[in-house]
């Protein structure tokens, strides 16, 4: 039975899996580093900017935290529609691969923005006293006791990003940006081709499932230093 559902025609969707493929972890990668970064320094101006902040500011705080809560709700392929106009201001264009790209990364920066801020949040204040007390400049104190100390579950925090990130590269599809989504959607299941739509969500679920062990593993190598 299991053999079935892999039964494939690969002769037929062997190249166009390998590309989809390609274009999952072209789509995953870029948008996970970009918007990676981006989210980062949101989430660290959120958490330092808030009242009694080593950047306490009202105003900066105010705007970031009002923009991400707007940003995050927004369903993902809800999003693709209401942006369209800034994609096609800022990509040339509002379809295929590069226009999804551009999309993951707003949804996906602001959604790192505020787990960087939760991860934050936890830290023992008295860690960021003590650096203070010791004249260090904020940059400082950011870099050398603020991310430092919260990294172990920030890395699991990426890694649910990551996993986010792939299910948003599922429905890049939808404008052209092809994918393993798109695959197993075009190719299996319009077409009625069940194994192979369940040959693209096994690639989909394996590749989920080695980033969630990376992460795990990771952050636990962190938390034990």
């Amino acid at each position: 039975m299991a053999t079935s559902y892999l039964a494939m025609d690969w002769d037929r969707y062997g190249d166009e899996f390998i590309e989809a493929i390609g274009d999952t972890l072209v789509m995953v990668s870029v948008t996970m580093v970009l918007a990676g970064f981006l989210g980062l320094v949101v989430g660290v101006l959120l958490y330092t900017t808030r009242s009694g902040g080593i950047l306490q500011n009202k105003v900066v705080f105010t705007v970031l935290n009002v923009l991400v809560n707007f940003i995050r709700p927004i369903p993902f392929i809800i999003l693709i529609a209401a942006l369209q106009p800034l994609t096609l201001a800022v990509v040339g264009t509002s379809v295929g691969r590069d226009a999804g790209i551009f999309v993951m990364i707003i949804a996906a920066t602001f959604t790192v923005a505020r787990i960087v801020e939760q991860n934050l949040v936890a830290i023992d204040p008295g860690v960021i006293e003590a650096a203070r007390s010791m004249g260090a400049h904020p940059m400082k104190i950011i870099t050398s006791v603020i991310v430092p100390e919260a990294l172990g579950p920030l890395v699991l925090g990426y890694t649910f990003i990551f996993i986010a990130i792939v299910d948003m590269s599922a429905m890049v599809g939808y404008i052209g940006g092809g994918g393993l989504g798109d695959f197993a959607i075009v190719n299996g299941y319009r077409a009625f081709d069940y194994p192979t739509m369940y040959v693209a969500v096994l690639a989909i679920v394996i590749l989920v499932q080695a980033a969630q062990f990376f992460g795990n593993w990771l952050s636990k190598k962190i938390m034990r230093r």
